[in-house]
């Protein structure tokens, strides 16, 4: 149970994927989850920073698919001025909507990689799958609901601590 919570690689932010190296290790597409991985919670848009990567990221051959648990007009007024296909409503780490998302890329899930800041929803569900695992820091924890906050950050410092003493993380 363990290694699932484990991502293939951690990051600072989105900023610090290793684009070429995932193109190399045969990743044709990425599932990014949106809220604190993208922007801020409360952040409604992207900023120019993010259109610029993401367009960067489309450049290098890349489908990018949203893939995010909230609601679907959250999801849509983000996701639609950058012309992402999404997935709402995702019920991560359950499968059916990184299937989907793998659907609408025509890929297989070796061929793909989910971006998330939550273990227990983008790492778990991603490894369940077979994806390849990025876990990125989360932009704004203040932004973050109740059980986010209150559930999900407490089980991930549980699973992080026993990863660690296990020695699989530094």
């Amino acid at each position: 149970m363990l290694q699932l919570m484990l991502p293939k690689q951690t990051v600072r932010t989105i900023y610090d994927i290793d684009l070429a190296a995932l193109r190399a290790g045969g990743i044709r597409g990425i599932m990014t989850d949106l809220d604190n991985t993208l922007v801020g919670a409360k952040v409604p848009l992207a900023t120019p920073e993010l259109g610029a990567w993401l367009e960067g990221v489309r450049a290098q051959g890349f489908q990018v698919v949203v893939v995010s648990n909230n609601n679907e007009a959250r999801v849509r007024a983000f996701a639609e001025p950058l012309r992402l296909p999404f997935v709402s409503r995702a019920k991560k780490p359950l499968n059916a909507a990184f299937a989907k998302a793998l659907g609408m890329m025509g890929l297989r899930p070796h061929e793909a990689a989910i971006v998330g800041d939550q273990m227990m929803t983008d790492v778990l569900g991603g490894n369940r799958l077979g994806l390849f695992t990025i876990l990125v820091e989360p932009i704004a924890k203040s932004d973050e609901s109740w059980v986010t906050r209150n559930v999900n950050r407490n089980l991930e410092r549980a699973f992080l601590a026993r990863l660690r003493k296990k020695g699989w993380l530094p």
